[in-house]
């Protein structure tokens, strides 16, 4: 099953999903908490649940689903930015990693396909058109 489809049942339809031994199997507890974090009402929630993470998927799961009102919550996932991409700028400014972050997102495409090939060493991990 899917993380998301646990996420929409315990913000919206507050139904019961885990049914079987093949739906706990299938809760995702990091992904689960992950979503929830995202918002100022249940990011205490998803903090409890990961101080117990040892606790069974079934009571995490009835926990959060029993205690977060319903709402709507939704919002873009936060995704890291290319790893490959932050080293290519740490190597060519010299900055660190968080520094390196913040300039990223000022450098257009083009820009960044320029310092590849400037710090492209030659080889086969880069390749000059990414």
């Amino acid at each position: 099953m899917n993380p998301f489809e646990f996420l929409k049942s315990i913000n919206s339809t507050k139904k019961d999903i885990m049914v079987d031994d093949d739906t706990e199997k299938g809760y995702n507890p990091f992904i689960v908490n992950r979503g929830l974090s995202q918002f100022l009402d249940t990011i205490l929630f998803a903090n409890e649940m990961n101080r117990y993470h040892h606790l069974d998927n079934k009571l995490q799961f009835h926990y959060l689903i029993n205690s977060i009102r319903k709402g709507k919550r939704f919002s873009k996932w936060a995704k890291a930015d290319s790893l490959d991409n932050i080293e290519v700028v740490k190597e060519y400014f010299g900055y660190g990693s968080e520094r390196a972050r913040e300039a990223l997102r000022l450098l257009s495409d083009e820009q960044l396909i320029e310092l590849k090939n400037k710090v492209d060493k030659g080889g086969t991990r880069r390749s000059k058109t990414n």
